[in-house]
Parts: structure tokens; sequence; C-alpha cells
């Protein structure tokens, strides 16, 4: 509504109307125009209607929806990874949590890395990550082909190889059919038998909004574990997926994206980072950590801080999906990505060159995003080649490790030559 305060006061355009306050926090105000007729107010009115009625508590209204026409993302308020706790709430409340001092928990919370690991013996450690969101897309397959790949993200990402999965699932029966659950967990199936895993079980619930997602438990030796904190001055920094898939969900929730745009970001989401993390493990990695929720500049920051060392990114070497630029300009902006430009940018310097349209897309919230890989410059060309020649087309090298420091990230607009 246009005039609606921004709080839970009345506005003055409702108290001249006389609308008592216990309804102002459920009314929806229309504005129209000259060429508004009434055929046009009653459909809005019909579908508004329709809306509201499958809101209340109590109407199973799902068999009479048919599994084809669902839309997810229009049953949620936020997606995928971009609903994430705000980063400030989540170090404040684990900031008062007790520490760990358990010998074999080779890396656990104090880390703030992609997955768990608790050593078994002097042979084997244990990988444990648990990964579940909102829709990020329309379809429910690839719902549940995204989530998939998405937690099994984690364990690609800390060097391991995944052995198994369960499903964490939150489903609302009463206003969806059971047939987009099928579909849902049809496509995690397909993509963790892609990943060569099998789902042993997992745990639902009854829940408003429908969620998905997986705890993946991995191995790893204890000596080839990586983590995001391992960065050496004169590193090179490798990223394998492009960026602004975020920006492309919220489009496509808001129904300006381009039905060709949210194909390619579908495809970008459901693609594993399996044959990423084989290629790496060819070379000396010192880090790595998969992009996801807190963005490119989010979890590139969580690495120099924690490897404290300083890094510098340069844009024209990112790679950034096709028409994504727009998108931002439209307004096509997750929460979770103004969260991550207000947490994280004290520690970065962005040059003035570098477009306020740039850097939002820099810290944009991502979904089942790519490797961003540390690793000495003399293997970079090699491992690109790598990639490229096993289809990882937009995987690029985006910027370098300068010095020991505190963890400030710098943001060119050119690489130096």
């Amino acid at each position: 509504a246009a005039c609606h305060a921004a709080g839970e006061t009345t506005s003055g355009v409702l108290a001249a109307m006389h609308v008592p306050v216990e309804y102002v926090r459920g009314t929806i105000r229309f504005s129209t125009g000259r060429s508004t007729s009434f055929a046009e107010i009653d459909k809005v009115v019909e579908m508004i209607s329709e809306i509201v009625k499958r809101l209340k508590p109590g109407q199973e209204i799902a068999s009479a929806i048919d599994a084809a026409d669902v839309k997810l993302t229009h049953y949620t308020h936020g997606l995928g990874c971009a609903c994430k706790l705000r980063p400030h709430d989540l170090e404040d409340i684990l900031s008062q949590l007790p520490p760990i001092n358990d010998p074999n928990v080779l890396v656990g919370p104090a880390d703030s890395d992609d997955a768990a690991v608790y050593r078994i013996s002097d042979e084997i450690a244990l990988v444990q990550t648990v990964d579940f969101f909102t829709p990020v897309v329309d379809d429910p397959y690839h719902f549940g082909a995204i989530a998939a790949a998405n937690a099994i993200s984690d364990i690609y990402a800390m060097g391991a190889k995944p052995l198994f999965a369960l499903n964490i699932l939150g489903f609302p029966t009463g206003r969806l059919p059971l047939e987009v659950l099928r579909r849902i967990l049809q496509g995690a199936n397909d993509k963790a038998h892609e990943a060569g895993i099998h789902i042993l079980g997992g745990h639902s619930i009854e829940d408003p909004e429908p969620k998905f997602g997986m705890a993946v438990t991995g191995i790893v030796h204890p000596g080839k574990i990586i983590t995001n904190a391992g960065l050496r001055p004169g590193d090179a920094l490798v990223l394998t997926k492009p960026i602004g898939l975020g920006v492309i969900a919220t489009a496509v929730k808001r129904g300006i994206a381009s039905p060709e745009i949210a194909a390619e970001a579908i495809r970008i989401m459901s693609a594993l980072n399996a044959k990423a993390a084989e290629l790496m493990a060819a070379y000396n990695v010192s880090s790595c950590t998969d992009v996801t929720g807190f963005g490119l500049l989010g979890h590139l920051s969580e690495m120099t801080m924690a490897s404290k060392a300083d890094a510098t990114i340069w844009v024209d070497s990112v790679p950034f999906i096709s028409g994504v630029a727009e998108l931002v300009r439209a307004g096509a902006v997750p929460g979770g990505t103004l969260n991550n430009i207000s947490y994280f940018s004290p520690g970065i310097i962005v040059e003035q060159s570098v477009s306020d349209v740039i850097k939002t897309l820099l810290f944009d919230a991502q979904t089942s995003g790519g490797l961003l890989i540390g690793l000495p410059k003399q293997h970079v060309d090699q491992l690109l080649t790598g990639l490229h020649s096993n289809g990882i087309i937009a995987a690029a090298c985006i910027g370098e490790i300068v010095k020991e420091g505190t963890g400030v990230i710098t943001v060119k607009n050119k690489k130096a030559i």
C-alpha cells in the first residue's frame, strides 16, 4: 500500500478513512487510475480473496490445486540462502555459547567454516554439514535438486568425499498438494544419485512455508582437510560459478525475470561442485569455501579474517550472469544481500570507480554457488584449463592474496598488468 506506515501504527490516509487500528495490519489498499476498468478491479479482488483463503488456518485447499500450476516462490516470505539469519545476530548469539574443548573436533563452530570435522582415527575424519531453506525457484523438482546440490557442496568445499544424506523437510500439507512434495523429493533423490550417494531417511514437520534441505555426511583424511583459514600471501583466488543467483531468485518471485535468465539460474544452481572439487585436489590448495548466503565478499571476508591475510578482487575478472545488472537496477535485491552489505562492508575497501550495482552483486546472497579456491599462482592456468574443459566455463581467477594482514579486502575495477 503506497501510503501505509512503516511501523505498526496506522497511516494518515487509513485514519482519515476511519479504518480501525486492529484492521490496519490486515488491510490491503489499492490505487486505481483513469484507465482501470471495473473488470480489472474485480479480477484483482478475486485473486487476493483466494490468497487470503489459503492463508487461513485449517483451510484444506491443497486438493483443489493442480501441482503443475504451483509456483513455490509464491508460498514463501524469502528465498533460498538469502533467508539466512543476519550475520550480526548470529555472531552475537554464538559468542555466548561455551567453547568446545574436545581434541577430536578438528573444525567446529569457532571456525565459521562450511562443515564440522570430527576425527575418528588417524586415517579418517567425519565431515558433517546441514543446510535447508525456502524455495529459490518455482518448480518443485528443481527446488529439490538445487537444495541437494547446495547441501552436498559443503562437503566438497572441505576436500571431503560425501557418503550419504538425510532429508530435512517442512511442508504445508493444507496449502499444497502432496504431488509437489513428491517432486521435491524426486529432484533431491536424482541429484544425490548424480553425486554418488544415497538419501537414507530424514525428518519432516508441518510448516506454513515449504522448506527443504539435507544433512550430509562425508569423510576425509585428517591431514587433507581444506578449511577457509589457510590462505597465503601470493595465492590466487579462483571462482567456479558466476554471481547473481540471489538477484535472479528475487526477480523470479517478483515476476520480472525472463524465462531465459531463470532457466540459466536453475542450470547453475543445480550443477554439483563435484568436478571442481575433484580437479582442485590435484593442486596445493590452501583454502576453499563455497559461495552461498553471505555472498562472494562475505565468504571471502570469512576466509581472509580466518587466514589473517589481505586480498584484492578484480571486478573485471569476476564472472556475472548476463542480465543481472539490469535486475539490480530494477530493484530485485534480496534482503540477505542488504544484510551482507551492512555487516561485511567495514572490512572491505571498494574503489570509487566500482559502481553501486556491481558492489551489490559482489555481496549478493547466492544459493548453491561455486567454489572459491585459494592456490599458488603457478597452478592457476592448469586448474582453469581443467575446469573449462570439463564444462565449468565461467570459472575464472578473480583476485589474489596480497599480504599477511587483518582480513581487509580491496575491490578494484581493473586487474593490474
